[in-house]
């Protein structure tokens, strides 16, 4: 395990959509195209990608500027047409309001994840349900009925393995994760689990669990600690991108 983390912890060591946010030096930038590529992070890396470079784009490079000056009204002109598989333009109009709101009523998302997040719980679980009902607020139209896909919740039972990738980059720090909230020890994340994590993990003998859902993450979570107890989340990128090229573990 350790050596695949050191083998791959190099910059652009391969594909993959967090080197978009190595692009942007503002705190402010990087947090926002962070959690908005997490959140549209399902299919090939190939195709979010695209998705996130035309994004970027039609709205100027400047996420945050775009964010806190959005309104539906004018800037739903810039956003016609754009739709990653089954989440539509409504789903990104809905979710550019919903970032609008959140940074005109906290400053920024660390704003909102830190009311809610307490280090004498025994991870970030608690505070991901809150920020991501938050996130969730907003009452989508008829049309954006995929929405909630965008932000899972934890309250679901679901691996929230996006919205997990997304702490990921904002609370480690090294070559690969930005670890820009630095309030949040390492050690409190969770496991960003897929289908191709879960696979991996079972062919390991990692965990147990047949169920992939929070449980399951959990549970890898906690193995991964005996291997490094302060940041077990390490080995993420690694364990994806093995399977991603084709390398044997």
């Amino acid at each position: 395990m350790e050596a695949h983390y050191l083998s791959y912890k190099q910059k652009f060591s391969s594909k993959d959509p967090v080197w978009i946010l190595h692009r942007f030096s503002r705190g402010r930038d990087i947090e926002l195209i962070g959690l908005i590529t997490a959140a549209y992070a399902y299919g090939s890396v190939d195709q979010i990608n695209r998705f996130i470079e035309d994004l970027l784009q039609k709205t100027g490079n400047k996420p945050y500027e775009f964010t806190i000056n959005f309104s539906k009204r004018k800037d739903k002109k810039h956003l016609d047409g754009m739709y990653y598989r089954f989440n539509s333009q409504f789903d990104l109009l809905d979710m550019f309001s919903s970032l609008n709101r959140v940074l005109v009523n906290y400053g920024s998302l660390k704003n909102l994840f830190l009311i809610h997040f307490n280090e004498s719980h025994s991870n970030i679980i608690p505070a991901l349900t809150e920020f991501t009902k938050e996130l969730n607020k907003s009452t989508p139209k008829a049309e954006s009925r995929y929405y909630h896909y965008l932000f899972s919740n934890p309250a679901n039972n679901s691996t929230c393995k996006r919205m997990n990738l997304f702490l990921r980059w904002m609370v480690r720090r090294d070559e690969i994760d930005t670890g820009l909230w630095k309030e949040i020890p390492s050690a409190k994340l969770i496991m960003p689990v897929d289908t191709h994590i879960a696979r991996i993990s079972k062919n390991l003998k990692l965990v147990n669990r047949k169920s992939i859902d929070l449980k399951f993450a959990l549970e890898l979570t906690e193995k991964l600690k005996t291997f490094d107890p302060f940041d077990p989340v390490k080995y993420d990128f690694a364990l994806c991108h093995i399977g991603i090229d084709k390398k044997e573990f």
